[in-house]
C-alpha cells in the first residue's frame, strides 16, 4: 500500500472491491471482501472469532482482546502542512512524522493482505446532508464491522450504489501490533489520523471504540474549520410537543446515554453532536451505551435495544443460556453495547432538529460528594465550568482505571479534540448567547458523601425528576440559595426530589467541617486545571471559578 492513495474513477466498473484489491495489492480469490454485508452474513463469520456468541436475547457478544477500553496515550495526529497550525498539539494530540506514518500504514496493509475475510463498511458520519462526509472502514473482524454499521449512518441503496470515493477512510488493522521500535511509537498500540490523506490506521488495540472516536476527532477539526460548525461531545433529545431541545455535556459514565434517553422526549442522539446555524444534528447512526448495571427497571429503552443486530463487547454471560450478566466486572467495568439508534422507540429520525437547544446541561459524576446535584449556571460559569469540564473518571472507562478518580477534560471531551479548547468554548458562548439558552450543572454522582466515605450516587430517578423540572419550566421559577466557594445556585425545592438531598453543605454525612475542606479541596483542583487556560479566558470567565 503505497503513501500515496490511489484515484480511480467512480464508473469504474471493477467496482469497490476492485478498488480495496488494488489498494492492498492482494491476488484474486485469496481474500473475501464483504461489503456493507447484513447483520445475518457478519454473526455467521463472527462466530468464528475467539470468545464470541449469540446472546439470549440476539445480540452478538463479542471480546475485543487485551484493550477493554480507549487508549489515549496511544493517540496520534500526522504533522503536516494543511492541519498543522490549526491543531491543539499538546498530551492530547501527539505529533507524528509522515515517515511513521508511512511505515504504520504499509503494516497495517502488510496485516490486512494476510487475512481471508476482509469487511468494508461505507456510510456517513452526520445526519444533515449539507455537512455529513462519506467514511470507509476497512477490517479483517467481523465484529468490528457490525460495530460501524451500528454507528455511522447507514446509506440507503441508492446511496450506496452511487457513493463513490470516500471522504474519510479508517484502515483497522488492530489485531496486528506497531512497531514500538519505530519512531514517534511509544508502545505497540497506535491510533493515528493524517488530515492530510484523509486516513486513520490502528494498530495494536482491537477495542472497536478506538475507531468511532476517531471519526468524531475528525469531525471535531472538519467542522469547525472548514464550515464554522461547533462539534459537541455531547447527547441531546427534544420535546414531542413543544419542540423545546436540550443538549447533554458528559465524559463517559456521567449519564449522557441513559438520561438522553427519555419516552417523553425523542432522541437525536447520544453522544457526539454539531451545532449549526441551522439546528443540532447527530454525527452518529447508532448508540454506545454502557452496561454494567444495567437493568429493565431503570433503563428500559437501552435494555430492550440490545437484540439482534446489536453488538455487546466484553460482558459476561451463562454459557449455557447465554444470559448476559450485566453484573460481571470480571473482563472490565466497560462492558458496552453498540446498536442502531432506531432501536430506541423514542428517535428521532432523521437524527436532526431544526431547531436551537433551549438547556444547556453539563453532567458531571462527583466523587468526592461536593457539588450539589442541581445548580444553575450563569453565562460565564457555563464557559468556566465547560472550559474545565470536571468529573470523576469512572472505571473502565480508560485501561487501568480501577475506581472513580477526579478528572478535568476540557470541553468534556478533551480526548477526542483537534483544536485548543478555547475555540470550542467560544462558539458555545456565542452560540448559547445568540439563542437565549439556560444552562445547569447536573452531579449524577455522589453527594453529601463521598465514595471513600461509602456514599451512593445520586438514585437515577431524582435526576430523571430534575429533568423533568428543567423541561417543564418549574425549576427556572423556584428559589435559590447561593453554595460557598463554588458559588453555584442551588434551588431550594424541586419537585419529585427530597429537599435535603440539594444542599450537600447542609447535609454532608460527616459534618459541616469536614465538608468545608472536601470542598476546599476540589475547588483548589479547579483552581490548579484552570491554570492551563487563563491566559487565553477573559476577566470574567476567571472570575466565575471557585474564589478560596
Amino acid at each position: 500500500m503505497s503513501p500515496s492513495k490511489v484515484k480511480y474513477s467512480e464508473s469504474d466498473a471493477a467496482s469497490v472491491e476492485q478498488k480495496i484489491r488494488q489498494e492492498l495489492d492482494l491476488s484474486a480469490g485469496v481474500t473475501t471482501i464483504r461489503r456493507n454485508a447484513p447483520p445475518a452474513v457478519l454473526y455467521e463469520d463472527a462466530l468464528h472469532e475467539n470468545k464470541t456468541a449469540i446472546s439470549s436475547t440476539g445480540a452478538l457478544i463479542a471480546y475485543s482482546g487485551e484493550k477493554t477500553g480507549r487508549s489515549p496515550r496511544d493517540k496520534r495526529i500526522v504533522e503536516e502542512p494543511t492541519s498543522k497550525d490549526d491543531i491543539w498539539w499538546g498530551p492530547v494530540n501527539k505529533p507524528c512524522s509522515e515517515r511513521t506514518w508511512n511505515i504504520n500504514r504499509e503494516r497495517a496493509a502488510d496485516y490486512l493482505r494476510t487475512r481471508d475475510h476482509l469487511y468494508i463498511v461505507d456510510a456517513f458520519a452526520g445526519w444533515d446532508p449539507k455537512y455529513r462526509i462519506k467514511v470507509r472502514v476497512v477490517c479483517a473482524r467481523a465484529y468490528h464491522a457490525l460495530f460501524m454499521t451500528n454507528m455511522l449512518i447507514r446509506p440507503t441503496k441508492e446511496e450506496l450504489e452511487t457513493f463513490g470515493e470516500p471522504d474519510f477512510t479508517v484502515w483497522n488493522a488492530g489485531q496486528f501490533p506497531a512497531n514500538k521500535n519505530t519512531s514517534d511509537m511509544t508502545s505497540k498500540t497506535t491510533v493515528e489520523i493524517n488530515f492530510k490523506a484523509m486516513e486513520m490506521i490502528i494498530l495494536g488495540t482491537e477495542y472497536a471504540g478506538e475507531m468511532k472516536k476517531g471519526i468524531f476527532t475528525v469531525m471535531f477539526y472538519l467542522m469547525p474549520v472548514h464550515h464554522n460548525v461547533l462539534t459537541l461531545h455531547s447527547s441531546a433529545n427534544q420535546g414531542i410537543q413543544d419542540g423545546d431541545v436540550t443538549l447533554f455535556f458528559g465524559l463517559s459514565g456521567t449519564g449522557k446515554t441513559t438520561l438522553s434517553a427519555d419516552p417523553h422526549r425523542l432522541l437525536i442522539g447520544d453522544d457526539e453532536h454539531c451545532w449549526s446555524d441551522h439546528g443540532v444534528f447527530n454525527i452518529e447512526g447508532g448508540c454506545y451505551a454502557k452496561c454494567i448495571d444495567l437493568s429493565a427497571e431503570k433503563e428500559p429503552e437501552i435494555f430492550d435495544a440490545i437484540r439482534f443486530g446489536s453488538v455487546l463487547e466484553n460482558v459476561g454471560y451463562n454459557p449455557t443460556t447465554r444470559v448476559v450478566d450485566y453484573e460481571d466486572k470480571s473482563i472490565t467495568e466497560n462492558t458496552r453495547c453498540a446498536y442502531p439508534i432506531d432501536y430506541i422507540p423514542s428517535a428521532k429520525i432523521p437524527c436532526f432538529a431544526d431547531a436551537h437547544p433551549k438547556n444547556i446541561i453539563l453532567l458531571t459524576c462527583d466523587a468526592s460528594g461536593v457539588l450539589p446535584p442541581i445548580s444553575k449556571l450563569t453565562p460565564e460559569q457555563v464557559m468556566y465550568h465547560f472550559i474545565s469540564g470536571y468529573t470523576s473518571k469512572m472505571a473502565g472507562t480508560e485501561q487501568g482505571v480501577t475506581e472513580p478518580e477526579p478528572t478535568f477534560s476540557s470541553c468534556f471531551g478533551q480526548p477526542f479534540l483537534a483544536l485548543h479548547p478555547i475555540r470550542y468554548a467560544t462558539m458555545l458562548a456565542e452560540k448559547m448567547s445568540q439563542h437565549n439558552a439556560n444552562a445547569w450543572l447536573i452531579n449524577t454522582g455522589w453527594t453529601g458523601s463521598s465514595y471513600v466515605s461509602g456514599g451512593k450516587r445520586c438514585p437515577l430517578k431524582y435526576t430523571r425528576a430534575i429533568l423533568d423540572a428543567i423541561h417543564d419550566g418549574s425549576l427556572a421559577q423556584e428559589n435559590y440559595e447561593a453554595l460557598p466557594v463554588f458559588n453555584l445556585q442551588v434551588p431550594t425545592k424541586v419537585n419529585g426530589v427530597p429537599s435535603e438531598l440539594l444542599n450537600p453543605q447542609r447535609n454532608w454525612a460527616q459534618g459541616e467541617a469536614k465538608y468545608t475542606g472536601a470542598v476546599h479541596s476540589l475547588a483548589g483542583l479547579f483552581v490548579e486545571n484552570f491554570k492551563t487556560y487563563q491566559d487565553k479566558a477573559t476577566p470574567d470567565v476567571l472570575s466565575a471559578g471557585p474564589v478560596l
